[in-house]
């Protein structure tokens, strides 16, 4: 008796899978089947002749096994197996393989991935601005990463930074805590905040809950309602927050190939781009503007084709530009704002700071904690080891829902939590005892539904 193999999954005319296999495959996750192979998986389970096994010979004990040797699943972190060198593992991300020597994918990757730290440039210093009041912009949620951004933008380079606050309904109280003692520590920083109208709010989120099982759209609607502040404070640099594993998270959930990596210091393609622009009569790009518009465009008017095609579409963000689609009219500032920035020229760079680079080496979690707690009035969250988002309540439920989504096999989307602590633990930004401390406790990878939810769920009825 033969069965698909477990986390493949017979999806039109290919097979597909759900889970991150060993180098040199990693990506291989989609098997093109002839007319006649089809016809034969759709009947499995089931025995199988001499003929439907020559038919099938290109699949047989990978895609296509015997029932004995299909995998079984974890249903807990109890049964779950580990990666020698990281906290990786087959029930927070099911479908994970390991090498002989016991190590998942993104170990076995290590070297080739070392390099790949931001889809946007990296800038660690920034000039003083003559043409505005701010040499910097950041999008603050008092969370642990944005705060450290502030505190050295402000603090360590002394620069006058525009602090971009949405008030989102769960905003943790820890995080409001943050927020008000920054504004008394940091002296060089001017705080704004937007918050939009509960009846738009829940138009948008109902959509998104629809799509994507919960309502996290940050940071894109954040980028939605400041980027014309932006604009109109002629901002020259909009700088993420963004810590090393959150930004590899990317290469392995592919919605970041590796030239996107590096495309930043690409001259011949931004030449070749900027041709363009000259062309139709609009100033050529500085360094960090075209991501600017990218995103913004993105969120304006929908993803790239191309990109799509290429097989690199960003589920979150789609789903997030499908939903403000509810709210038509709050797109509208933006893309005003697109428009007057790209013939003027006036784009503020998307750039990125290398967080382990200013950190002598490593962004290790904890040291960073004492740092904006002394620095900054930063006040750490209940649980008080915690280290991945540390500023929203339902934080768990994005966890949660991404992870029943891929578990169950309705996306392919890798939960962003689960590559991330595991490439925290792997590149040493906080030991692998505390990583899987996190995992267990603070964590939202669960079968069962958390009490988190209830807190989102509440919040749609009203």
């Amino acid at each position: 008796m033969y069965d698909i193999q477990s986390r493949w999954k017979l999806e039109g005319d290919a097979l597909r899978y759900y889970g991150l296999r060993n180098q040199p495959n990693m990506f291989k996750n989609t098997v093109k089947l002839r007319k006649k192979q089809k016809e034969i998986v759709e009947k499995l389970p089931c025995e199988l002749t001499d003929d439907d096994i020559s038919v099938l010979k290109n699949l047989i004990d990978v895609q296509i096994v015997k029932i004995e040797d299909k995998k079984a699943i974890p249903v807990s972190l109890d049964e779950a197996k580990f990666c020698k060198t990281c906290i990786a593992n087959d029930f927070m991300i099911p479908g994970i393989e390991f090498d002989a020597e016991g190590r998942c994918p993104i170990c076995q990757s290590a070297d080739k991935t070392k390099n790949l730290k931001s889809i946007v440039p990296i800038m660690n210093t920034f000039p003083t601005s003559k043409k505005s009041r701010f040499d910097v912009a950041v999008f603050y949620t008092g969370g642990k990463d944005s705060t450290y951004l502030l505190y050295y933008l402000s603090k360590v380079l002394n620069l006058r930074v525009l602090a971009l606050t949405w008030e989102i309904p769960y905003m943790s109280e820890c995080a409001k805590k943050s927020i008000e003692n920054a504004k008394k520590f940091l002296d060089s920083v001017e705080f704004i905040s937007r918050k939009v109208s509960n009846d738009d709010l829940r138009k948008i989120y109902r959509k998104l809950y629809a799509l994507s099982e919960n309502t996290c759209a940050c940071p894109s609607l954040a980028y939605v309602l400041f980027y014309p502040e932006l604009v109109a404070n002629k901002v020259p640099y909009f700088v993420a927050g963004n810590e090393p594993a959150q930004l590899l998270g990317l290469y392995f959930n592919r919605m970041a190939p590796r030239i996107a990596y590096t495309f930043p210091d690409n001259k011949g393609l931004n030449f070749l781009f900027n041709i363009g622009r000259i062309l139709t009569l609009r100033p050529p790009l500085k360094k960090g503007q075209f991501h600017t518009l990218a995103t913004m465009k993105q969120l304006a008017y929908g993803d790239s084709k191309i990109k799509n095609m290429a097989g690199y579409s960003n589920q979150l963000v789609y789903n997030v530009c499908e939903a403000i689609k509810e709210v038509p009219s709050i797109l509208n500032p933006l893309k005003r704002a697109i428009r007057t920035s790209s013939w003027s020229g006036n784009i503020p760079a998307f750039v990125q700071v290398d967080f382990d680079e200013i950190c002598g080496g490593v962004y290790v979690w904890r040291k960073i904690k004492d740092i904006i707690t002394r620095e900054c009035g930063w006040v750490a969250p209940e649980e008080d080891d915690k280290g991945l988002h540390t500023s929203c309540k339902i934080e768990k439920c994005k966890e949660y829902s991404q992870f029943i989504r891929f578990y169950h096999m309705r996306s392919t989307m890798i939960p962003f939590s689960a590559l991330e602590i595991a490439i925290a633990s792997r590149s040493n930004n906080l030991p692998r005892e505390e990583a899987l401390e996190e995992l267990k406790k603070s964590l939202g990878f669960s079968l069962d539904e958390i009490p988190e939810c209830a807190i989102m769920q509440e919040y749609l009825k009203k």
